[in-house]
């Protein structure tokens, strides 16, 4: 069934997508049947998408099933360096982190979940591994609360009615009302911070980077495990240093979007 009664709406590449989107880390391998199942398709359309995302490089076929391959990660990382965040937060990233000794990330949302678009990690004793891609429900995690809000109550509204894609369930299950008050404190504060709401022994604190005109286009954490680090720590001394950092990020943001650059076509 169509999804969309927009007539320019190719509902075919639709199912393509919902097919890469379909494996999850925790069944990097599929049957056929699966795929089928887990799309809601019939199992020849479910097989044709796999054969043509197989001629194109981005599923591989097994005896255990289809898997994705490396090159779907072309994908996520076209976007990442069509932004240029990852240049210009890498050596803030790896300064803040040579500082705390904590992993830290920067995530931007998608729906009603943060995506990690970001990272310089430490290896630690943690119970939720994080990759770039990876995407949690954002009002249990103190990057989503950042970017949450910064919505509008019209926008809020809107992405919290979007289902979690992130297949986790959090321990933290706030109502309307409760994580409306934790919304108003980070805005009130600057900051966000959460004590093992996501998963327990993860504990983190965030901060906005804000762009020239000072809107929010992105949130920079640092992630710290409950058995190692103590939320006085993570507060008087690592928020500080965070706070600072986002500071710096949204300013060489800004400035590489004020750059004098203009692309334009080649002559007919």
């Amino acid at each position: 069934m169509r999804r969309d009664d927009n007539p320019e709406f190719i509902e075919a590449l639709a199912r393509g997508l919902d097919v890469l989107r379909c494996f999850e880390s925790g069944r990097p391998a599929m049957s056929l049947s699966e795929v089928a199942a887990a799309v809601n398709l019939a199992r020849p359309t479910a097989r044709r998408i796999l054969i043509t995302l197989e001629q194109l490089g981005y599923v591989r076929s097994s005896d255990e099933g289809f898997a994705l391959t490396p090159k779907v990660l072309e994908l996520g990382m076209a976007y990442i360096g069509a932004t240029g965040l990852w240049e210009i937060a890498r050596p803030h990233l790896r300064d803040l982190v040579a500082k705390t000794n904590e992993s830290c990330s920067i995530a931007q949302l998608d729906g009603s979940d943060i995506v990690y678009v970001a990272r310089v990690a430490v290896p630690k004793l943690v119970t939720l591994a994080v990759t770039i891609g990876t995407r949690f429900p954002a009002a249990q995690t103190s990057l989503g609360k950042v970017l949450l809000a910064a919505l509008s109550p019209a926008e809020l509204d809107r992405v919290l009615a979007e289902p979690s894609r992130s297949g986790l369930t959090t321990r933290w299950q706030p109502d309307r009302a409760e994580l409306d008050s934790a919304l108003r404190e980070v805005r009130a504060q600057g900051w966000a911070a959460t004590d093992e709401q996501l998963a327990a022994g993860i504990r983190s604190v965030a901060a906005p980077i804000r762009d020239g005109d000072g809107q929010v286009v992105a949130s920079v954490n640092v992630n710290a495990h409950a058995a190692e680090t103590s939320m006085d720590t993570l507060l008087d001394h690592h928020l500080p240093l965070l706070l600072r950092t986002a500071s710096a990020i949204g300013a060489d943001w800004d400035a590489y979007n004020a750059r004098p650059l203009e692309v334009v076509p080649p002559p007919a």
